[in-house]
């Protein structure tokens, strides 16, 4: 996939987002993430766009803190997340494609543009489904070549960094599988006392898999469902389960 397809998916399920927030209310309890309601989970994925977009805009090399959320409730939240929702949009489609700026975890991309473009469509992604579980119905579906590149993603980007806290005293190691058509992936995953060190491919022995469809995996790992299928160690799935929130 590349930046363009990023982008377009970008567009289109931060406006589903928007919809199922709205027809959900803001009042109402998110299932998948149990702490919030729709009002939680638009300013903080409202704030995230806007963070993302200064970095792009102002080619800024340094990390720097999320901004304040509004005060906005109700439809008026809504608008303001639909006005996030636009301005990072707009600002990672008019940037340049050598902008130089500041990206946080070590997944390959070919550059920082292409980064925050394929960020910030897993976050949106990944939100769009808790708002609409939070409305109610069926969700929007999640196409697998996409949902193998977000599982590629997690399990090297985000679980490479020193914020995982998926790690073993002893190593041991886990596989990932997805499955189906238009989903070939696996990922050998290394636990250590250390951040897990992870390659796309089959190495090795393992001692436990994760597998089953791309997109329900995918949803799994983010710790949005449970995993389709766990074969062997049944702890090493639990650790995840525990520890893999990120």
């Amino acid at each position: 996939m590349d930046t363009a397809d990023f982008l377009q998916i970008l567009d289109r399920e931060g406006r589903l987002l928007a919809v199922a927030a709205a027809a959900a209310g803001t009042d109402a309890k998110v299932p998948t993430c149990p702490e919030w309601q729709v009002r939680d989970l638009l300013r903080h994925t409202g704030a995230v766009h806007r963070w993302a977009a200064a970095f792009v805009a102002d080619g800024h090399p340094e990390p720097r803190p999320l901004g304040d959320p509004p005060d906005f409730d109700g439809a008026e939240l809504v608008d303001w997340y639909r006005d996030s929702h636009r301005l990072l949009v707009d600002t990672l489609a008019a940037a340049p494609a050598d902008v130089r700026c500041w990206t946080f975890h070590p997944a390959p991309n070919p550059s920082p543009l292409a980064f925050w473009t394929r960020r910030q469509a897993h976050e949106t992604t990944i939100h769009r489904y808790d708002a609409e579980t939070a409305r109610g119905g069926t969700a929007s579906p999640i196409a697998p070549d996409f949902a193998v590149d977000g599982i590629d993603e997690l399990l090297r980007g985000f679980h490479a960094r020193s914020k995982s806290r998926v790690r073993t005293p002893e190593p041991r190691v886990l596989r990932v599988r997805a499955l189906g058509a238009g989903a070939d992936g696996v990922w050998t995953v290394r636990l250590t006392d250390e951040p897990p060190a992870t390659v796309r491919e089959e190495a090795g022995a393992a001692e436990a898999e994760l597998s089953g469809p791309a997109d329900e995996l995918y949803l799994a790992l983010w710790n949005r469902g449970p995993v389709p299928t766990v074969s062997g160690d049944q702890s090493l799935a639990a650790l995840w389960r525990e520890k893999g929130g990120i």
